[in-house]
């Protein structure tokens, strides 16, 4: 009988100590919108949320509270919005977008702390999260894969 070879287990996980770096590292680099929302609907401070869409997808839609920044305007113009040594979050549109990294880039060369909301503007609404309009404040279901049980994982 052939033994069967696991697919997962090819690659040997990592030791303790390089799996803690790991982990601990994209933490430090990534936020979600789960946590993005719990700040802002707490009110708590200290950082700045960074729209790096174009105009028209901010029109479209954005978080509340965002800052509209486009990735190409940063180097411009991110001292006269954002005041220095302020941690920042960026997004752009979503997990095959990699707009919100661009513009966190952007952000890091300048000196600011800065964070990547993963998922970006497609998961802050796929969890069923406010969305700022030229008309106002509006919410979508949340997408029951995304958010079973309500806008937050609970994780």
């Amino acid at each position: 009988m052939a033994t069967v070879v696991s697919a997962v287990l090819r690659t040997a996980a990592a030791e303790q100590e390089r799996a803690i770096a790991h982990f601990a590292g994209k933490l430090a680099f990534e936020t979600d919108p789960s946590d993005v929302a719990a700040d802002l609907g707490a009110g708590v401070g200290g950082w700045v949320l960074v729209d790096s869409r174009s105009q028209e997808s901010w029109d479209q839609g954005h978080v509340p509270g965002a800052i509209h920044l486009p990735t190409r305007e940063i180097a411009a113009r991110a001292a006269l919005a954002v005041p220095e040594g302020t941690p920042v979050v960026t997004y752009c549109w979503g997990p095959a977008c990699n707009g919100g990294t661009k513009a966190a880039l952007e952000f890091a060369k300048l000196g600011y702390p800065v964070k990547e909301m993963i998922g970006g503007m497609e998961y802050w609404t796929r969890e069923g999260l406010p969305v700022e309009t030229v008309d106002g404040v509006t919410r979508r279901p949340s997408d029951p894969l995304t958010a079973p049980t309500g806008i937050a994982c609970a994780c």
